[in-house]
C-alpha cells in the first residue's frame, strides 16, 4: 500500500521501543495476588493489556482498584529501570530519523511520570518534542487527546503527515481517529480478525524496517 514521507513520527512505548512485558507481568502478578485474585498467565497479559490504569483497574478491581493501582506501582517501579530492555534497532531508528529531521513524539498509556523517568534513562529524551503518558492528557489513549499534545510546539497538524507507530490495536484505533497513519510495528502475523475494526495501513516488522521504509520514501 502506498504512503508518503511523514513529517512527523508517534510512537507507542511499551513493546513498540522497549520490551517491557516482563516488568508488566511481574507488577500485575504481585497485583492480583495482594488482591487475592488468580494471576493472569505471561500470555494472557500480553493479550489482555491495552488500556491504561484509570479505564482497566476499576473493571478488574471494583471499589478496590485504586489499592491494586498502589500495590501495581510499587511493584513496577522497583523493577522497571532495573528490568528495562529495549527493542532491537530502537535507538538506531530514532537517531537516524531524528537527524533526518523528522519530528518525533511518544503517546503511552504508561504513566507519564514513569515513562519520562524510563526515557530519561535510556537517554532518549532528546529525541522527542513530546513524551505523553496516561494521565497527561484530559482522557487517554485510544481518545484522541493525547495526540494533539504530542503535536503541541511542532507545528506540524493530525493527518497523513503523521504516522502513529505501535504494536496493538488501541495504536491503530487512535491513528484512525485522529487521521494519522496507522503502522504496526511488531513481528509475526497478526490473528485473522485481530485488526478488522481499525487496520493499519503499514505492518513492518522491527524499528530497523521502519527506518529503512521512511528513510526510502
Amino acid at each position: 500500500m502506498s504512503v508518503s514521507r511523514p513529517k512527523a513520527l508517534i510512537f507507542d512505548w511499551d513493546n513498540t521501543l522497549v520490551d517491557t512485558w516482563p516488568v508488566i507481568h511481574a507488577a500485575l502478578h504481585a497485583t492480583f495476588t495482594a488482591m487475592g485474585q488468580k494471576p493472569w498467565t505471561l500470555a494472557e497479559t500480553k493479550s489482555r493489556v491495552r488500556l491504561a490504569m484509570r479505564e482497566s483497574f476499576p473493571i478488574l478491581f471494583g471499589d478496590r482498584w485504586t489499592e491494586a493501582r498502589d500495590v501495581f506501582y510499587e511493584a513496577y517501579e522497583r523493577l522497571h529501570i532495573e528490568r528495562l530492555v529495549t527493542r532491537e534497532g530502537a535507538g538506531e531508528a530514532l537517531s537516524g530519523l531524528k537527524d533526518a529531521g523528522f519530528y518525533l513524539a511518544v503517546v503511552s498509556n504508561k504513566t507519564g511520570g514513569i515513562l519520562r523517568t524510563e526515557a530519561e534513562h535510556l537517554g532518549w529524551t532528546g529525541y522527542f518534542g513530546q513524551v505523553i503518558g496516561a494521565g497527561d492528557a484530559a482522557r487517554d489513549k485510544p481518545a484522541p487527546d493525547p495526540v494533539a499534545l504530542a503535536l503541541d510546539g511542532s507545528g506540524i497538524a493530525a493527518g497523513e503527515d503523521v504516522w502513529m507507530v505501535g504494536d496493538s490495536g488501541v495504536d491503530m484505533e487512535i491513528a484512525h481517529a485522529t487521521g494519522l497513519v496507522p503502522v504496526l510495528l511488531r513481528g509475526g502475523t497478526p490473528a485473522a480478525d485481530e485488526f478488522d475494526a481499525f487496520p493499519p495501513r503499514l505492518h513492518l516488522a522491527d524499528c530497523r524496517a521502519l527506518l529503512d521504509m521512511v528513510k526510502g520514501l
